[in-house]
């Protein structure tokens, strides 16, 4: 569902990002193929210098359909930028991606903290993170690093992910799991 960047799939990605839906919420903005090659190149570097980890997604044959990435990693906290190609929008990709992303992130990275910084306007994306149980609105909590984030102009709200609570979640998840077969045969007892 998610790999690590490589050059050969820009092709693919450049032309999902320039879609006008997709392209004004993506944080490596380039204006032609050339210039996406070369950020894509820069991005590799740089997880390699431990500054941001960057991943492509994929869907369920192995297609680049987006990019989801921590950017400004700081104190082992960094910030969350995905996207997904337009007609991949609506269909669960995104819900997948990150929670192998996260994964990732805290058990075998080392991250604590996730932060989302969304623009106002994207009530789209801000709904979408409100729903996930393991999300923290985060403009009170961590008032000093919105102030920041919103220094010149009031565009953002600030979301947080942190590792116990998201630990939680998937501890949760996986009990709810484990209890739907009894539940499932305790049904199927009670209509014999």
């Amino acid at each position: 569902m998610i790999k690590k960047r490589e050059l050969h799939d820009c092709h693919a990605l450049y032309d999902l990002m320039t879609h006008p839906e997709v392209f004004p919420f993506v944080r490596q903005k380039t204006r032609c193929y050339d210039e996406y090659l070369f950020i894509t190149k820069q991005t590799i570097e740089a997880e390699e210098r431990g500054e941001m980890i960057s991943r492509t997604i994929l869907d369920e044959w192995g297609s680049p359909i987006g990019t989801i990435n921590l950017f400004d990693i700081e104190d082992n906290a960094g910030f969350l930028g995905t996207w997904l190609g337009k007609p991949y929008h609506g269909k669960g990709y995104n819900k997948i991606a990150k929670e192998a992303f996260f994964e990732e992130l805290f058990y075998e990275l080392g991250i604590e903290t996730i932060y989302m910084r969304i623009r106002k306007v994207n009530v789209r994306s801000q709904k979408a993170a409100e729903k996930l149980p393991y999300v923290v609105y985060a403009n009170e909590t961590r008032k000093a690093l919105l102030d920041q984030l919103n220094k010149d102009e009031d565009l953002y709200n600030l979301y947080e992910i942190p590792k116990d609570l998201y630990t939680l979640h998937v501890k949760r998840e996986s009990q709810h799991q484990s209890l739907q077969p009894l539940h499932q045969e305790s049904t199927h007892l009670l209509e014999a």
